[in-house]
């Protein structure tokens, strides 16, 4: 026995050594790689920021927790004057991070300009700025411009559309830096750098932009009709990454490429533009279409919040001793109105630059939606009239089909009575039963598909109208009729405050706040759900009947917290579809749930008047 256990005792310690060996090999020799990874991606950072050559683009670690007022008073700043826009640069890297838009309000009830940029070292800081780096295999240049790098004023004090700025900065390699930065009336400014050599020997040199947005927008819309993250156009591809799923680059920074996490994180080709995007607005650092850029999607540890950037870097280019470049670059910040983005698209050059609305899967019917709702809202007025129009034209484009889906179901709610009688007549034969309905369908001329196949055309409509709605910053903080002032907010006439007569949220109320938080127009909407179901035949079997009979209530509930301007959409849509399915009911002889009601009605009247 002692032998054995002695054998026993061997054989576990080399299991145990075994598996240790094992663990070593798969899990502690990774770990220990990665962390040795991570320790050079800090390296070459910290190597980078402090103006050595690499792949990464200046950086450097940002104070921050100040108050936006603070974070604007800590640098010299040149004011912008725009009709588009106002706010102002900071000499500091010449960066753009103070931006509001005059033609957006803040809310219904505050009218003061959006706040889209905010400056660095800032809670929520968002701003773009441009620099140049030496190429990766050449001698170190000193003193680069890039994010930290003080600029010399030298003409203008305003920057507007008709007065541009001029920067300048000398760095200690002899090269001369000439920035001339103007804007248009909208949201573009053009950034010309115009490099000089004074130095004996020749350098080569890679121009950069970047977008940096720190933490997560206060106001992130987590639908799947929305993009709001990092986005590269780059030789006609589109890439993106959305904020949420940008937290494995902050794990691993895309140093080099062959540190990058996924294919996605970079991507190179001729000509394009980088941005960070939300709901309505973006901005994006734009280079010269024509040059070849390498594009990168990364992410920062920056304190409390990380630290989102999408930067692109061009080829290197060869600037002899005593030669000159000139550059030009763009920066884009500012709402993403159609018209605007297809100037700078048509007019500029930029490549697909309208791509930044988020036109989705069903981008060939959103795009003619969205055209056909700026061409509506111009001829009505209102932008609530312009959807109603688009409503009743899609009716009337689709009626053929949906003409004859409506028939179809008008022949099948008649013999009703008849699929009835052999459903009992066949109770415990269900072979017998689908024989005996095949030869009802054939006797009276009906297919039982010809009711569902028409419409399936409607539902990617419905979706890519859903689609134009959602994104559409003309519905933004606009009114419709009644008591919607903003048709981008959910109703705010709720059960919970009596339809408007309580001064109190309703959703802040745990758990009830769902049901007290129902709006008048989701109701409105239920209701004419629940009417178009009344004239549609009843499913054959009770439980899906049930099932069918509880989906508008399901539906009133899941669309209250939907913008105003899609629930009116919706309830438009179904009146619609209501009028044209009872006109055809009637004119095909049946009787429908309205008729009935009517008769009832019309039979107590006519009892208390007697």
């Amino acid at each position: 026995m002692g032998e054995d256990n002695n054998r026993n005792l061997f054989i576990a310690l080399g299991l145990v050594l075994v598996i240790m060996l094992v663990y070593q090999w798969l899990v502690l020799g990774p770990a220990a790689e990665r962390q040795q990874a991570e320790l050079a991606a800090q390296q070459a950072l910290e190597e980078v920021a402090s103006g050595t050559d690499g792949m990464q683009i200046p950086s450097a670690q940002a104070p921050s927790g100040m108050t936006r007022e603070t974070a604007l008073g800590s640098v010299e700043r040149i004011r912008i004057d725009a009709p588009g826009i106002v706010g102002s640069l900071a000499l500091e890297g010449a960066r753009i991070d103070d931006i509001s838009l005059r033609r957006h309000a803040t809310s219904v009830e505050d009218d003061s300009p959006v706040a889209l940029l905010n400056p660095r070292g800032s809670e929520g800081a968002f701003y773009v700025n441009d620099g140049w780096v030496g190429a990766i295999d050449g001698n170190d240049i000193d003193d680069l411009p890039g994010n930290l790098t003080q600029w010399q004023l030298v003409s203008g004090s305003t920057l507007t559309p008709d007065t541009p700025v001029v920067l300048e900065h000398e760095s200690a390699s002899g090269l001369h830096f000439r920035r001339q930065i103007s804007i248009d009336e909208n949201y573009l400014f053009t950034v010309q750098d115009t490099v000089t050599n004074g130095g004996s020997d020749a350098v080569a040199l890679r121009r950069y932009g970047r977008v940096r947005h720190l933490g997560l927008p206060d106001d992130l819309v987590r639908n799947m009709a929305s993009f709001e993250g990092a986005m590269a156009m780059i030789d006609g591809r589109l890439e993106r990454r959305k904020f949420t799923d940008m937290d494995d680059l902050v794990d691993a920074p895309c140093i080099d490429r062959r540190n990058c996490s996924n294919e996605t994180d970079q991507a190179e080709g001729t000509g394009g533009w980088v941005g960070i995007t939300e709901r309505y607005w973006m901005a994006a650092a734009i280079p010269e279409q024509g040059r070849e850029i390498l594009a990168t999607f990364d992410g920062q540890e920056r304190g409390e919040d990380d630290a989102y950037d999408a930067y692109y870097v061009e080829q290197p280019e060869v600037l002899a001793a005593g030669g000159t470049r000139v550059s030009t670059a763009y920066v884009f910040a500012g709402a993403k109105e159609l018209d605007v983005l297809q100037h700078v698209q048509n007019d500029i050059g930029v490549m697909k630059f309208d791509m930044a609305i988020n036109w989705g899967w069903l981008w060939f019917l959103v795009r003619p939606f969205v055209w056909a709702l700026h061409m509506l809202e111009g001829l009505t007025g209102h932008f609530g009239l312009a959807i109603l129009a688009l409503t009743l034209v899609v009716k009337l484009i689709m009626f053929p089909l949906a003409n004859r889906s409506y028939a179809s179901m008008a022949k099948m709610k008649l013999v009703q009575p008849k699929m009835q009688e052999i459903r009992e007549r066949y109770a415990s034969d269900q072979q017998k039963q689908q024989q005996a309905m095949m030869d009802l369908y054939r006797k009276e001329k009906i297919n039982p598909l010809a009711g569902c196949l028409p419409m399936l055309p409607t539902i990617p409509i419905f979706f890519a109208l859903y689609q134009t709605l959602f994104n559409a910053i003309e519905m933004r903080h606009q009114p419709f009729f009644g008591w919607i002032s903003d048709m981008s907010a959910r109703d705010p006439l709720m059960i919970g405050n009596l339809f408007g007569l309580l001064p109190y949220d309703p959703l802040a109320v745990p758990v009830l706040g769902v049901v007290l938080g129902l709006g008048l127009w989701p109701i409105i909407m239920g209701i004419t759900m629940a009417a178009q179901q009344a004239l549609n035949p009843p499913p054959p079997d009770p439980t899906q009947a049930k099932i069918f009979a509880f989906l508008p209530v399901i539906f009133t509930f899941v669309l209250a917290g939907f913008p105003a301007g899609l629930v009116i959409y919706y309830a438009w849509n179904n009146a619609l579809t209501v009028l044209q399915q009872y006109v055809i009911m009637r004119r095909h002889g049946n009787e429908t749930q309205f008729d009935k009601l009517i008769a009832h009605l019309r039979g107590k009247l006519s009892g208390k008047d007697s």
